[in-house]
């Protein structure tokens, strides 16, 4: 380990004598590491470890630093504090710096975490490599006067029965026996030769509150429903009361059903969220470990058992409400931004998730439309740069760049590695920061190298079958798009993918130069290449590919959002795009709407966000979400998840874009109606509030 810490590197004895497993490898190719390598006694394990310091009274701050793999929750004195680290890579692995001051005291004082490893191969962490266990040093007044060493004790919290997982193995449900007696508390294993690499900064730590349920309805003697206002991230703080063996169901869901329970628990995004706590005798308060998406609870009591309360400890990374104000008469806008607003907040975890449910990974795709959502509703960038980060690092996996980052499950999505420059230039104008923008730069043009090996001689790429060509999400919103999109990808040369290369290769050339950095001049030849492959001088339209006549909404919103369009046709794709409206993804959606902006077509782009059709945002809020949806509606996709973050879309475009807004304060010429302003309350301690 580098010298972030003092303390040693301690696990459970149980981890004694295995060695690390080798996770990483291209999505096509076999795990370097057989599937029943992993123990099966090794995986969802919480080790409950702790250890003390002393104060004499007069220390004015102290801090602790630490971190654990996969996760640790942390109580200072009995109450809880804290909660992390965000997820990352072995080599490069984050930690936390963490004001203890408000809980501690004179004298003794004691430190106790439940450090959770999973031991799942999936998008959530790093799992499944048998990395585990945790450091941590206190600090009083900048000095180090603990830490983790051979002095600490641990024990196996063995309440947690349940073998069973939800979503893609995202996570274990939690069926706790509060009848099982843990063992008693023993030495930790201090090991001697951890491999990590410590990131040279710390991370924040999310932001938590416990919030009580809008409304509790009793269904029968035994059956309570509980309704908390909206869709939450969280976990459950239940009280309940019974004699041994007793128990509660708990179910959770994010819509309710015309069934006794109430509670549609078993989830159309694949979540079945049902567990059951088993009473020991007199009151059993217990506290949920992960945290699930729901907004619906129903719980069911044994005829000898009773609930005396239920919370919510609801989590998300630091989100001021008030940060952005939009103010409009328009009602729909309201509602659809509102929408909006809420599934960034509480779908920004330690990562900016794609779904907190199903997946609850970061995928790169999503990064391109929920980074710009998060950054003008907050103000903050930390999410943005530790996505970059996180794709950065995937390229030890592959040049290209992964699309899931960090996680331990090896996917690759060629549309979505093209996106990364987007998200450089993003990072680059809102911040100025050279050194990152130079690394970040050097990646992207070690992805476009590895590109490259498609390339034929004008430069475009052909068969690109290392990764998936996507176009759009579900496959059925892809607007007849006219190419084989099998995995690996046919033979012969298609737009989308080439759409979104040229656009990489240009904003990499741009940034480039306005960095004052050597530059190929590639881009001139290569829009001039896809011009010829794929633009059809007698529509004016762009094809889906070298071998079809057909159009796309796809395959014209792509090189609208790039500004590659001809003049001769930029009226008729805008269009093109005006009256295919909205027959695509949530995901490709954003596109269609800065392309719209990019042709000069805002209140064209502004009709789209407030259109009440089937496709749009206020399908969602007609359908009862909170939080905006995966795809267009409940039933337009087999598993729609109703927390999705990639529907975002409409903020950034109405920020940057129609009412032109730029992240130093300033502002361009605005495409507004009149009455539509925002107040960023985050901007006011460098500029007036935007109106």
């Amino acid at each position: 380990m580098n010298q972030i810490f003092h303390g040693k590197w301690i696990q459970p004895l149980e981890g004694k004598g295995y060695s690390s497993l080798s996770l990483f490898h291209r999505e096509n190719d076999p795990c370097p590491t057989p599937e029943n390598a992993h123990p099966e006694e090794l995986k969802n394990l919480h080790m409950l470890t702790r250890g003390s310091f002393f104060l004499n009274g007069k220390e004015e701050r102290v801090l602790l630093r630490l971190t654990a793999d996969d996760y640790y929750k942390l109580k200072v004195n009995g109450e809880f504090v804290a909660q992390g680290p965000v997820p990352g890579y072995y080599f490069c692995y984050y930690w936390n710096e963490v004001d203890i001051t408000p809980w501690v005291q004179p004298g003794e004082n004691c430190l106790e975490l439940d450090v959770y490893y999973q031991g799942l191969i999936n998008r959530v962490w790093n799992s499944g490599d048998l990395r585990m266990g945790m450091v941590c040093d206190v600090l009083a007044d900048g000095k180090v006067i603990a830490c983790t060493d051979e002095s600490w004790e641990y024990t196996l919290d063995e309440r947690y029965v349940s073998r069973r997982t939800v979503g893609y193995d995202t996570q274990y449900l939690e069926d706790v026996d509060c009848r099982i007696q843990n063992r008693p508390y023993r030495k930790v294993w201090v090991n001697p030769s951890p491999d990590y690499t410590f990131s040279p900064m710390p991370q924040p730590v999310l932001q938590w509150y416990v919030q009580e349920p809008k409304i509790r309805e009793q269904l029968d003697s035994q059956t309570v429903f509980y309704d908390f206002g909206q869709e939450l991230t969280g976990h459950l703080i239940l009280e309940a009361e019974g004699d041994p063996g007793e128990s509660i169901t708990i179910l959770c869901g994010e819509e309710t059903e015309d069934a006794p329970q109430k509670t549609r628990w078993q989830m159309r995004c694949g979540c079945d969220y049902q567990e059951t706590l088993t009473l020991s005798g007199g009151v059993c308060r217990v506290e949920q470990y992960d945290y699930k998406a729901f907004r619906y609870v129903t719980l069911i009591a044994s005829q000898g058992a009773k609930v005396h309360s239920l919370q919510v400890r609801v989590r998300h990374w630091p989100f001021d409400d008030t940060a952005c104000i939009l103010r409009t008469s328009d009602t729909v806008l309201q509602e659809v931004f509102q929408l909006c607003k809420n599934g960034v907040k509480y779908g920004a975890q330690e990562v900016l998730v794609d779904c907190p449910s199903r997946e609850k990974g970061q995928y790169a795709g999503d990064m391109t439309i929920t980074t710009a959502s998060h950054y003008w509703l907050t103000g903050d960038t930390s999410l943005l740069k530790k996505a970059m980060e996180n794709q950065m690092q995937s390229a030890v996996i592959d040049p290209g760049l992964m699309a899931v980052t960090p996680g331990s499950l090896m996917q690759e999505i060629a549309d979505y590695s093209l996106q990364f420059p987007i998200l450089v230039r993003r990072y680059w104008e809102i911040t100025g920061d050279r050194d990152f923008t130079q690394k970040a730069l050097a990646a992207a043009e070690a992805m476009l190298r590895s590109f490259r090996s498609y390339a034929r001689p004008d430069g475009l790429l052909e068969a690109v079958t290392g990764k998936w060509n996507l176009v759009d999400w579900p496959d059925n919103l892809r607007d007849g798009y006219d190419f084989p999109l099998t995995r690996p990808v046919g033979p012969g040369c298609h737009n989308v993918v080439n759409a979104f290369y040229v656009n990489a290769v240009k904003v990499t050339e741009e940034l480039e130069k306005e960095l004052g950095l050597p530059c190929k001049e590639e881009f001139p030849a290569l829009r001039d290449a896809f011009q010829q492959a794929f633009y059809d001088p007698q529509t004016h339209l762009y094809r889906d590919s070298e071998s079809s006549s057909h159009a796309s909404l796809h395959a014209n919103a792509i090189p609208a959002y790039a500004g590659i369009v001809p003049e001769e046709g930029r009226e008729t794709i805008a269009a093109f795009l005006k009256e295919k409206g909205l027959c695509c993804g949530v995901y490709m959606a954003w596109f269609v709407l800065k392309g719209l902006c990019c042709l000069g077509h805002w209140e064209d782009a502004y009709q789209l966000i407030v259109s009440t059709g089937e496709h749009s945002w206020y399908n969602m809020v007609r359908e009862g979400g909170t939080t905006c949806f995966e795809a267009w509606g409940k039933e337009q996709k087999w598993n729609t998840s109703l927390c999705h973050p990639w529907a975002s879309g409409p903020i950034s475009v109405l920020m940057e874009d129609i009412l032109g807004l730029h992240p130093d304060g300033s502002r361009g010429e605005s495409h507004a109606p009149k009455d539509l302003w925002v107040e960023l309350r985050w901007q006011e301690k460098q500029t007036p509030a935007v109106k």
